[in-house]
Formats: C-alpha cells, structure tokens, sequence
C-alpha cells in the first residue's frame, strides 16, 4: 500500500509542474494574443482568424484547469485516504498484537493447569490403584460368585457319578452277604 501510494505520489509530483507549465504557457499566448488584437485596429480583417485561436486557446486553458484541479483532488483524496488507512491498519494491528498477548497468556495459563490437573490425577491414580488393589482382595474373599452351568453340571455328574458307584459297592455287598448266608445255611 505504502509502494503504490509512493509511486501515485511520484507521478503527482512529475505531472502538476507539467501542466501549471502548461496552463502557464496558454494564458500568456492567449494576453499575447488579446494584447496584439486588442491594441492595433488595422487587424480587423484578421480578427476572425484570431479570434477562433483565442477560442481554442481559452477550451485549451479550461481542459488544462479541469484536469490541474482533477489531478490535485485525486492526489489529496488519495493522501487522506493512504492516511486513514494507515492509522486504521494500525490500530488493527495494535489490537491483534494484543489480542496475541492476551491468547498467548490465556494459553498459558490453561497449559499450566493442564499439567497441575494431570499431576493431581496422576498422586490420585497412585492412591487408587493399591485400594482398587485391596477391594479385589477382599471381593475374592468375601464375595460369593454364583457357579456357571458347566460347574454345576460337572459338580452334578461327580455327584452321581459317586452314587453309581456306591449303589455299585452296596449291590455288590448285598450279593456278598446273600452268598454268605446262603453258604452259612439262612435263606431268607
């Protein structure tokens, strides 16, 4: 922004002189010419002539003031407007600046109480885990677990599997005692 203004300020300073030359030139050929046809009467026959030149000289006066003042006005407007944007581009950039400052400072902050809280669950966790530890010590012991299906079927199975086998033992000492009675002579 600084560039352009600079090189618009450069072509300001280049042109003026320029056309104040210029304006200056058209205003002493036209008190030239109004001062030659104006003082001797014996250019009355020429006056036509001179008189459309003094017309082209006064448009050429009036093209060179408008475009002066236009040159002049678009050189101040562009000024004022370089300058207002200027402070306004540094105002913004002060309050960003301190925007920066203030999210800096507020990051800050929240990482240091990122890194307290993580230290603090950290002291915690270490008390937790030995009772956490403890509890299932104790719910081990204390608690009692409801048997699945399969312990159950298989404490089942044992279970009869042991009646079999003393009903095996009891009939296999029945059929010992009939023996023995028998062989003793008792027959019931």
């Amino acid at each position: 922004m600084d560039k352009l203004r600079e090189e618009e300020n450069v072509a300001y300073k280049k042109n003026k002189p320029e056309l104040e030359q210029g304006l200056e030139g058209v205003k002493l050929a036209l008190k030239v010419l109004s001062d030659y046809y104006d003082s001797d009467a014996s250019h009355s026959a020429a006056e036509g002539a001179g008189s459309s030149i003094i017309g082209l000289l006064e448009v050429a006066e009036s093209d060179l003031e408008k475009e002066l003042a236009e040159v002049i006005a678009t050189e101040e407007m562009a000024a004022a407007t370089h300058e207002k944007e200027t402070k306004e581009n540094a105002i913004d950039k002060a309050a960003k600046e301190q925007d920066v400052k203030y999210k800096t400072k507020e990051a800050d902050e929240l990482d240091a109480a990122v890194a307290e809280a993580t230290a603090d669950k950290d002291g915690v966790q270490a008390e937790l885990d030995p009772v956490l530890k403890y509890l299932k010590t104790l719910e081990d012991r204390c608690i009692a677990k409801a048997e699945t299906y399969e312990d159950k079927k298989a404490k089942r199975d044992a279970e009869i599997a042991g009646l079999k086998e003393a009903l095996q033992i009891l009939e296999g000492q029945s059929f010992l005692q009939r023996k023995v009675r028998r062989s003793r002579g008792v027959h019931r």
